[in-house]
């Protein structure tokens, strides 16, 4: 028997999270899972934890705004089962795919809701900050990646604790476990979703400092697994620069601008060798 924790990360949500916990409960009361749900109120101020409180989930209450990441990270803890499946509160995501990613987790280790779909709609400055976002993520993990923030998924409790530590509190939650997931070669399987643009209530996502953010992190969680995909990519651009520089010296200047190459060239050898080593670190590492 199947048996699945639900977590509900919510703040300030009172227009959809009662519509969403009862598209979730009557869902999974169709299918033949065992499950519980388990709603996050990260400190909201309006109605959203009274409408909570009136259905017959489980309700943790952060006493301040903590993030979405935090949110979801105290629904882990919390969580009884050892698989575990999130989904938001904003009722963009359709709750009747749950069963299907649940289900799937008996072969992957994370199932993605990918929103890739037909009916698929996601606002035009969002798709390119997130075509841009994903071509890094796939490079960098080495492995095309159809969604990389899904906030509908479902994985195995024990491998998201193993990445407890890096996994942050606001909303790169989601890029982080894909990343920390394809990184370390654990299987992670996408399944087309629709996704709702038009959500009711007000928007959490800052499109400019969020996406600067999940940049950040998507260099910096590669650089945690994979420090040779930054590093030796940097470390040749610096050499080659090096060379026209000395080409263009001898050539064009018919002088040899001797201390800019060799600068140039020894930030290229220092670079290769910090990243060399950082490989060598992670690699002696315990995951």
């Amino acid at each position: 028997m199947i048996a699945v924790s639900i977590v509900i990360p919510a703040y300030n949500e009172e227009e959809t999270i009662g519509s969403v916990i009862d598209q979730v409960i009557s869902t999974m009361e169709k299918a033949d899972i065992t499950y519980e749900i388990i709603v996050v109120d990260d400190g909201s101020t309006d109605d959203t934890v009274h409408i909570i409180q009136e259905r017959a989930v489980q309700v943790v209450r952060h006493p301040f705004n903590k993030g979405y990441g935090a949110a979801l990270k105290t629904g882990m803890r919390k969580a009884k089962y050892d698989t575990i499946a999130i989904i938001d509160a904003d009722g963009t995501y359709p709750a009747e795919d749950l069963p299907e990613l649940v289900s799937g987790l008996g072969e992957w280790d994370m199932v993605v809701g990918a929103r890739v779909g037909e009916n698929t709609e996601i606002p035009p400055l969002r798709k390119l900050a997130k075509w841009f976002l994903t071509q890094l993520a796939n490079y960098l993990v080495g492995t095309p990646i159809p969604d990389l923030n899904s906030g509908l998924r479902a994985f195995r409790k024990d491998i998201a604790m193993r990445f407890y530590h890096i996994l942050p509190s606001g909303f790169s939650f989601t890029v982080t476990i894909t990343l920390a997931l394809l990184s370390n070669d654990y299987l992670v399987q996408y399944v087309p979703i629709r996704y709702y643009k038009k959500r009711r209530g007000k928007s959490k996502i800052k499109p400019i400092r969020d996406t600067l953010g999940f940049l950040q992190l998507i260099i910096r969680t590669v650089m945690y697994f994979a420090p040779l995909k930054i590093f030796l990519p940097v470390s040749l651009a610096l050499l080659l620069l090096g060379i026209v520089i000395f080409l263009y010296s001898i050539l064009v200047l018919h002088k040899l601008m001797d201390v800019t190459v060799v600068v140039t060239m020894l930030a290229s050898i220092q670079i290769a060798a910090i990243g060399l080593l950082a490989d060598l670190m992670d690699k002696r590492s315990p995951k």
